[in-house]
């Protein structure tokens, strides 16, 4: 291990958490109110994500390499559906609920909600087996989890700084997350097409 594969690490570890860091403050500001442990697990997630996917992804070069080629065409379409279900199902329940009246108009992140955005913003993260290729298994077993360290501190700001902006947007928040995960869905299927 060198400076440079240090370096190259958080490097690769900053451009693959921008997804997870909107959707993130997305979660922060749809739940302004969320408790410092949720914060964590929130982050903690998208760490687990961005780790465990360059890892099957070097490993499918490893092993599958021609299978998992014609699995990444697929890849944006993936996450485009991961997020607009998820983004969707936010906007729809801000909406209903500025609509009837209530204050907040939010709804609560579940497990298989995080779970699903987890998958969505680091399945892309699969083809860095590709660039990882050459290492050997510790290697890239160190690589992921400086990529997964970087996520988790992005990530952690994400929904401390989206908590901040739900607070001033009240009920509406849970409203613009959602255009914001629909956006980032689609802008994956853009960047990957």
């Amino acid at each position: 291990m060198t400076l440079v594969f240090i370096v190259n690490s958080i490097l690769l570890g900053i451009g693959l958490a921008m997804d997870a860091f909107s959707v993130s403050m997305a979660d922060g500001m749809n739940e302004p109110g969320m408790k410092r442990r949720k914060i964590m697990g929130i982050a903690g997630c998208f760490a687990f994500f961005q780790f465990l996917m360059p890892l099957i992804g070097w490993l499918c070069v490893h092993t599958v390499a021609a299978y998992f080629t014609a699995f990444q065409k697929f890849i944006p379409w993936i996450a485009l559906i991961l997020l607009l279900y998820i983004g969707g199902k936010m906007l729809f329940e801000g909406i209903r609920g500025v609509e009837s009246g209530e204050e907040e108009g939010m709804t609560r992140l579940g497990k298989r909600e995080l779970i699903v955005q987890g998958i969505a913003t680091s399945i892309d993260a699969l083809s860095v087996g590709f660039t990882i290729a050459e290492y050997n298994a510790v290697l890239a077993f160190v690589a992921s989890l400086i990529i997964a360290v970087v996520t988790y501190v992005i990530c952690y700001a994400g929904v401390r700084l989206g908590r901040r902006f739900g607070t001033l947007l009240q009920g509406r928040a849970s409203i613009l997350g959602g255009v914001i995960l629909i956006g980032i869905g689609v802008e994956i299927l853009i960047r990957g097409v």
